[in-house]
């Protein structure tokens, strides 16, 4: 049985020691590796660079590893237990990795934990030990890893059943907040760690966090996949993202988003933060039990493709706001509003027009985590269209079978089929779930919305719903859709555009892309370039945008910029706004068939 013993050994270095013995580890030598990318996140990541030492020894004396590639070591055949010790250093403060200083620790054990070859099937053990006092001694810790020693909350021994299971169980210590609440009869909690304002509504929290919770767990049947459930929230300044496991999720959080008593309860930060723990607890089921075939079981030495990313990523985007509104927590115009948000931001999108969702899924390792300048030309996120995707096929379904077949039918399906029996999803699976539920084929659909580019026709699939679609140019660049404009869309469509994003930078307007086929792209100018004055006056920042926003389309614009270190001179003939913010209103007289469409899908 592999045991490993974590030690916060360094603080201020941000060092965790780590030592594995395995005893009698077999006569061929043993070869020993860390994990390249950790599931959920799909991009190679080599956690092995964060190894500054590493070293072993035996019964009879120290051994000689031999280096075999970049995230795997050999040790010859020896005598008695072999015990290595490796020093991490962890600094990464993310969902992904480890990261360790004197105000908490956190990590996966993708980062830290050796896996053993030939041995990952065998029952694992892990030891958490506090670091050097006085700081240990007020530190507690917060993981699902079964425990085996200790009371709640402390540091002591916990069990594995296999390696798969050992790095699936994040661990955060130090000095969190800590509350719990029970949902269906599981007992859920929450550790914040972090800086946090002073009046947090914890009352409130975990209220609507059970409420979202409950929803769920009642939507794919008892029993619970888990026994309990640990949400691990480290709060920062800035920040957003979340980790799926398999009993519990990691959350990164602004501060802001935490509701204090007094806030506004319509808080946008706030809503975020409850669309992220929806998001991440669906992934419960879709993702870490319904999985796709090329992740059954994990290579964690090199990359899983797969083209179903828009169906595990993108449909549990669908899902997440939907099940906030489900649960009661919202109103339905006001997720309609986040959901003309999502619209707003793919139709803002040319990539859209050119990457498929099913190229995306596949492409995830290469180009969603590495995107660069020209990335909103050049593809689309499996995650927002993936959503859109997921609505249109759930409306689909319910429009094509007369309201008994919906998207929460075949999740169902796939709960029984897949998620029950750990048997993978195949690349085809969602396609012929769907088939086999409704009693026929939807190839049309999937060419169209999965395999294909072009917009789906979304306006009249939601009027069957009594929701009412408008499309109109953007007003200001705050304006991120889902609400009616400041002034007329007629004076909206008067305003110039230049068909750029532009930030603060370099003394004046940076362009941090340039959309093809733009005004911007046909007067020559491009990702990088530094705009300092537009027709011989300065400009900084979002003031160009507002400038060109004043004057007409067609109308001629002299633009002055630096290139690195070259001055140039462009002319830009400003264009007519793209009408690329989407408003979505509920239909105030629907027909009694599309009301009954609508609280169906709505669920309220």
């Amino acid at each position: 049985m592999p045991r490993y013993t974590v030690t916060p050994s360094d603080l201020a270095a941000h060092h965790f020691t780590v030592r594995l013995e395995l005893p009698a580890p077999g006569p061929d030598g043993l070869t020993l590796s860390l994990p390249v990318w950790i599931p959920g996140s799909y991009l190679v990541r080599e956690f092995a660079r964060n190894i500054l030492s590493i070293a072993a020894a035996d019964d009879a004396g120290p051994v000689s590893l031999r280096r075999v590639d970049k995230a795997t070591w050999w040790a010859p055949p020896g005598t008695g237990t072999l015990v290595v010790t490796t020093l991490v250093y962890a600094w990464d403060l993310s969902v992904r990795a480890a990261h360790l200083d004197d105000t908490h620790g956190y990590f996966n054990g993708t980062s830290l934990f050796l896996r053993a070859q030939g041995h990952e099937g065998a029952p694992h053990e892990v030891r958490l030990l506090p670091p050097p006092s006085p700081a240990g001694a007020a530190w507690q810790v917060a993981t699902t890893l079964p425990r085996v020693s200790g009371g709640p909350l402390e540091f002591g021994a916990f069990a594995a059943a296999d390696y798969d299971e050992l790095i699936d169980h994040p661990v955060e210590m130090g000095t969190f907040r800590h509350f719990a609440f029970t949902a269906e009869g599981v007992a859920h909690e929450v550790a914040l760690t972090g800086v946090l304002r002073s009046g947090l509504d914890e009352a409130r929290l975990a209220a609507d966090m059970a409420a979202i919770c409950a929803a769920q767990l009642r939507f794919f049947g008892a029993p619970a996949p888990m026994p309990r459930y640990l949400f691990q929230v480290m709060v920062v300044g800035e920040g957003y993202g979340g980790l799926e496991h398999r009993a519990s999720t990691s959350l990164l959080c602004s501060r802001q988003s935490l509701p204090c008593v007094g806030d506004d309860p319509a808080s946008e930060d706030y809503a975020n933060l409850l669309g992220l723990v929806s998001h991440e607890y669906f992934h419960t089921w879709n993702v870490k039990r319904i999985k796709p075939a090329a992740f059954t079981p994990y290579d964690l030495t090199r990359e899983n493709h797969t083209t179903l990313l828009w169906f595990f990523e993108g449909v549990t985007s669908y899902y997440d706001d939907l099940f906030v509104l489900r649960a009661g927590v919202w109103s339905a115009a006001r997720y309609l509003r986040r959901l003309a948000e999502a619209f707003t931001g793919v139709w803002r999108t040319p990539g859209r027009l050119r990457q498929t969702v099913a190229d995306a899924s596949f492409d995830a390792w290469t180009k969603y985590y590495r995107q660069d300048e020209n990335a909103p030309n050049a593809q689309i996120s499996y995650y927002t269209k993936g959503s859109l995707i997921g609505l249109a096929l759930d409306l689909t379904l319910r429009r094509e079978s007369g309201g008994s077949l919906s998207l929460d039918a075949v999740m169902a399906h796939l709960w029984a089929e897949n998620g029950q029996t750990g048997v993978g999803v195949a690349e085809d699976g969602i396609e012929v779930a769907v088939a086999a539920l409704l009693g026929r084929p939807l190839t049309a659909f999937f060419d169209a919305a999965v395999r294909g580019t072009g917009d789906l026709d979304f306006a009249s699939l939601l009027a069957d719903f009594g929701v009412e679609w408008v499309q109109r140019p953007a007003d200001g660049v705050a304006d991120k859709g889902g609400k009616a404009p400041g002034v007329s869309v007629e004076r909206l469509r008067a305003r110039g555009w230049l068909g750029a994003k532009v930030t603060a930078g370099g003394g004046g307007a940076r362009l941090a892309s340039v959309l093809e086929g733009s005004p911007a792209h046909a007067a020559g100018l491009s990702a990088g370039d530094v705009v300092i004055a537009a027709d011989g006056l300065r400009v900084e920042g979002a003031e160009l945008i507002a400038r060109l926003g004043a004057l007409p389309p067609g109308q001629a614009v002299e633009l002055v910029a630096f290139r690195r270190d070259e001055l140039r001179r462009a002319t830009v003939v400003l264009g007519a706004p793209p009408e690329d913010t989407i408003e979505l209103r509920l239909d105030p007289e629907p027909s009694p068939a599309a009301r009954a469409r609508r609280e169906a899908w709505l669920g309220a």
